[in-house]
């Protein structure tokens, strides 16, 4: 569960600073909107990283600390720090969040069977928010 968690982790803490940089990147008419969006998701994903460090200390694990660790450990990759359409920050964080979805769904149902009631009960609010998110997302990306 550890190694699960600190991949998830990974993941995350690479989101926060692509979400970053698409902030302050984003080009296109709605790009106040874009803007100020993306700033609510990586202020979301920033207090999800504190909770799942907290989380692996609950279950007596060691979360990961280094930027060299979470580039190696994660899925997700850096974004370049360029210029981008709004539309195409939406498809890259719709991709991103969809992968971060599928990862607490498979944490929770491993948190399950190893009865770690606390992990479980955690990724049922990260579960709830990244579907929100992604439903959300679709709205702009499929218009």
């Amino acid at each position: 569960m550890e190694n699960s968690l600190n991949k998830y982790l990974s993941d995350l803490v690479v989101e926060y600073h692509k979400l970053q940089n698409f902030h302050w990147y984003v080009k296109g008419k709605d790009f106040f909107t874009a803007h100020e969006k993306l700033e609510e998701l990586y202020d979301y994903i920033n207090e999800t990283i504190d909770e799942v460090g907290e989380l692996i200390l609950m279950i007596d694990g060691k979360p990961k600390a280094s930027l060299e660790d979470f580039l190696k450990l994660s899925s997700i990759k850096e974004a370049p720090a360029q210029h981008i359409a709004s539309k195409d920050i939406y498809k890259e964080v719709l991709n991103d969040f969809e992968h971060l979805l599928k990862t607490s769904k498979e944490i929770k149902r491993d948190a399950e069977v190893k009865e770690l009631d606390v992990v479980a009960i955690q990724m049922d609010d990260y579960i709830k928010e990244f579907t929100k998110s992604i439903w959300m997302i679709k709205q702009v990306v499929e218009a």
